[in-house]
């Protein structure tokens, strides 16, 4: 017999998730829980305060169905309300108007009646996955490299079954099914009779950037580019955990960057693994089986957006792009010269 499932009921699964990380008390925003961090690059008003845990809804409204996704979008909101979602689970921190449309959380997700968590820098760490999605048996994590929440650093070994770069590029693919994704832009380019579409998962698929695919994969540091990481810190990474091989996964640098040039100098490999957009699977489908485990009765549903590129002559149907030049020409003119 099913029993109902409440929003307390998956702040408390969330809870017992991440070993007692999220918030439970006013006291933990006001400096009782260390994952409760504020992120900024000191642009004015920009800055946003994670908090894991519940964020809109009442905690004793029944929830059915619930989706868990990486980034709330207002994609995601009215894919929830079309498909009569009760909750979504996020792991990157919401924040007003940036992740609700440009207008406010309280309007958005009451519009559709939605409760919302997120689980961000708490749900770092829990889990190996990502070491072990890329070839390696992780050894240890730091959450916060040099002191800074977020910058996430994981040592690791090769495993047995994966000895080379180019084994573990086809590791990669297979699991993340990049076959998959090709065979549905190469539809998607047919279909819309353009050539020139660009789909994330494909132009940021794994590579070598330092090795060949014959080099030994080995001892492994994976790093996070996009945290801050840069050739000051995989020096110091280096000196306390010697390795062959440098893994960049969810972001990447350029080929010619820094970063890659310090693997070089180190006498490194360095590969560009899994893309952000990928994270959904490396890091949300584990949080959505870890909750379907708490809560058998609930349906848990994985939400993943797909970003494409498209050239503007091509874009969408003849009758839209006659709409936009009309707004563009009658509405939006060029400064006077």
């Amino acid at each position: 017999m099913s029993h109902p499932v409440l929003v307390k009921d998956i702040l408390k699964a969330l809870d017992i998730i991440t070993g007692g990380r999220v918030v439970k008390s006013y006291a933990d925003i006001t400096g009782g829980n260390h994952f409760v961090t504020i992120k900024t690059s000191h642009i004015p008003g920009k800055s946003v305060m994670e908090l894991p845990g519940l964020i809109w809804g009442n905690p004793e409204r029944e929830v059915r169905r619930l989706a868990v996704m990486m980034t709330m979008t207002e994609n995601a909101i009215e894919l929830a309300g079309a498909t009569g979602i009760d909750a979504l689970v996020v792991h990157h921190p919401i924040a007003e108007g940036a992740n609700s449309g440009g207008v406010t959380l309280k309007n958005y997700l009451d519009l559709y009646n939605l409760v919302a968590f997120e689980l961000h820098e708490a749900f770092h760490g829990l889990h190996p996955g990502i070491a072990w999605l890329h070839g390696s048996v992780a050894k240890q994590a730091n959450i916060a490299f040099g002191g800074i929440p977020g910058k996430i650093v994981w040592y690791g070994e090769a495993m047995a079954e994966v000895p080379t770069l180019g084994a573990m590029i086809e590791r990669i693919e297979k699991i993340m099914g990049t076959a998959i994704e090709e065979n549905m832009l190469a539809e998607e380019k047919k279909h819309r009779c353009c050539g020139h579409l660009c789909e994330t998962t494909v132009s940021a698929r794994a590579k070598i950037f330092a090795g060949s695919p014959d080099s030994t994969l080995g001892r492994t540091i994976t790093i996070f580019p996009h945290t801050g990481f840069g050739p000051e810190d995989l020096e110091k990474a280096y000196a306390e955990y010697p390795a062959d091989t440098v893994v960049a996964n969810i972001s990447r640098p350029l080929p010619d960057s820094g970063l890659v040039e310090k693997a070089r100098e180190l006498g490194m490999n360095f590969v560009a693994g899994s893309s952000h957009a990928m994270e959904i699977f490396e890091n949300g489908v584990p949080l959505a089986f870890a909750l379907k485990y708490q809560l058998p009765d609930l349906e848990v549903l994985i939400f993943r957006e797909r970003m494409v590129s498209i050239p503007i002559e091509m874009v969408g149907t003849e009758e839209l792009r006659d709409y936009g030049s009309r707004m563009a020409r009658g509405y939006l003119p060029r400064p006077k010269a």
